[in-house]
């Protein structure tokens, strides 16, 4: 692994994200088929009206999604991505003072959506679509890179590591240079170790307990394990019950020195952020 000076200014369009402190990330999926909540927000009002409500509720990003990268989900084109999540971005970029994180690996949405107000791409394939690396080069916009092997359909088929915390470092190290080879900075790049992709359950609680190890590639990490199934898994809850868990390990992703956690459940995540920091700046 490679390490850079970690800035903690990332220029997100026409706003400024701070990453002196944690941030919490919405989920807004305008998908009919997401593990959690495929449906309820395919409609443009609705999916406002959550990210207002969201973003009221201590938001810092808004992370708005049109493709489903559960295991197994079904591909979509490039043409119906753009029309589930054009709309809903140009209507949060005019009404709400919030950043918009566009959950995509497709080149023309990444464009389009820049010029509708987007002000981060969070791609799970870390760019490697045909093109991605150029679009997202050309909108200026930092990206978040995730750190996953196939895809969606595929990646849960026995996915095997020798050196899980390594190859994963390794993986996003060599993600970083293919960005620097067409000029994305290494300061406009976020990571995602990418819990629940191409990882078992003990795959998924080892890169936990280790991610630390990430900070060497010395950029600020974002992580998201809302509602997913290594929660269900060891605590043997339905994905609708699995709120505490899942911020148990925002907690412990804090203390770990996560700077962006992506969750469905806002408030109640915004309140162990906010105490956590209470804590840290007591005297």
């Amino acid at each position: 692994m490679t390490s850079t000076a970690l800035s903690t200014r990332l220029l997100c369009g026409n706003r400024v994200l701070d990453l002196a402190h944690t941030h919490v990330m919405g989920i807004l999926n305008v998908t009919p088929d997401s593990f959690s909540d495929g449906g309820c927000f395919s409609q443009s009002d609705a999916a406002l009206r959550h990210a207002e409500a969201m973003a009221a509720a201590g938001a810092t990003l808004i992370d708005v999604g049109g493709e489903s990268t559960r295991p197994g989900a079904r591909a979509v084109s490039p043409l119906e991505e753009l029309e589930r999540v054009a709309q809903i971005v140009e209507r949060i970029a005019r009404e709400l003072d919030v950043i918009i994180s566009v959950d995509t690996s497709t080149p023309s949405v990444m464009r389009e959506t820049a010029r509708l107000g987007a002000g981060l791409i969070n791609d799970v394939r870390s760019l490697q679509r045909e093109g991605a690396l150029d679009a997202a080069a050309a909108t200026g916009l930092p990206v978040c890179l995730m750190h996953m092997r196939g895809e969606p359909g595929n990646m849960q088929d026995n996915p095997r590591y020798d050196d899980l915390v390594g190859e994963v470092g390794d993986f996003l190290a060599e993600r970083i240079a293919q960005c620097a080879s067409v000029g994305i900075a290494a300061e406009k790049i976020i990571l995602d170790p990418g819990f629940g992709f191409a990882k078992t359950l003990q795959h998924n609680l080892s890169l936990f307990k280790h991610m630390g190890a990430l900070h060497a590639l010395g950029r600020p990490l974002l992580v998201g394990v809302s509602r997913k199934s290594m929660i269900g898994q060891a605590l043997s809850r339905p994905v609708g019950e699995r709120l505490y868990g899942g911020l148990a390990l925002a907690a412990l992703a804090v203390t770990k020195g996560a700077r962006i956690l992506r969750v469905h459940d806002v408030a109640e995540t915004v309140d162990v952020v906010r105490m956590i920091a209470a804590v840290e700046l007591a005297e």
